[in-house]
């Protein structure tokens, strides 16, 4: 996927609008990885035959991602980072267009819930122009809560805690466990707020 035109992120479209249901996560050894839970994540979704564009941006992860598996190089512009022992991948897709500079940026991470029979699987995705959040209909917060037991994840309505805004953007985390919410006024200040994790959802 290139080059996401204006007439394209007028609408704004949450991703669990196509999103499977429940996924079975397959994997080797004692317990998933991230990989395990991105490739499971995006096998699922992936349809390379279907032609709206609310899944065009699923499928250029997924594109990224066979390719890091298969060995094969990124496309220009392209970045993935996959941190196993953080639990969390980033691909990021930046490019020119019209002289302003666009970012595709998708989050992904797990969190070990405290009972110790669950785990929680997030997927972000949000669009950027010049730095700002561009209110792309790409953009979107997904979370599948994982059981041990069945080795299968089943999506959530909405985000254990909290509902998502859209007029900002979320930063999963890396490091640490909270999620960050980013908001920019018109002056293009940005002002963030904290969802702090508590072991099977998240407090405001």
């Amino acid at each position: 996927m290139k080059k996401i035109t204006i007439s394209l992120i007028l609408a704004c479209f949450a991703l669990t609008v196509s999103a499977q249901e429940t996924i079975r996560v397959n994997y080797k050894g004692a317990r998933p990885s991230i990989s395990d839970f991105v490739t499971a994540y995006l096998n699922a979704n992936y349809n390379e035959d279907v032609e709206e564009e609310i899944d065009e941006s699923l499928n250029a992860v997924h594109q990224a991602w066979d390719n890091r598996l298969k060995g094969k190089a990124l496309s220009a512009g392209e970045k993935l980072t996959v941190d196993e022992k953080n639990g969390y991948v980033l691909y990021e897709d930046k490019y020119n267009d019209n002289g302003s500079e666009q970012l595709l940026k998708s989050e992904m991470c797990y969190w070990n819930e405290a009972d110790g029979k669950h785990k929680l699987f997030a997927y972000s995705l949000w669009f950027y122009i010049d730095g700002k959040p561009a209110g792309g209909q790409y953009d979107g917060l997904t979370f599948y809560r994982y059981d041990n037991a069945t080795k299968k994840m089943t999506r959530l309505e909405t985000p254990p805690g909290f509902k998502v805004d859209y007029s900002g953007t979320y930063s999963l985390p890396r490091t640490g466990k909270d999620i960050i919410f980013n908001k920019w006024n018109d002056s293009g200040r940005k002002t963030q707020k904290t969802h702090k994790w508590n072991g099977r959802g998240f407090s405001r």
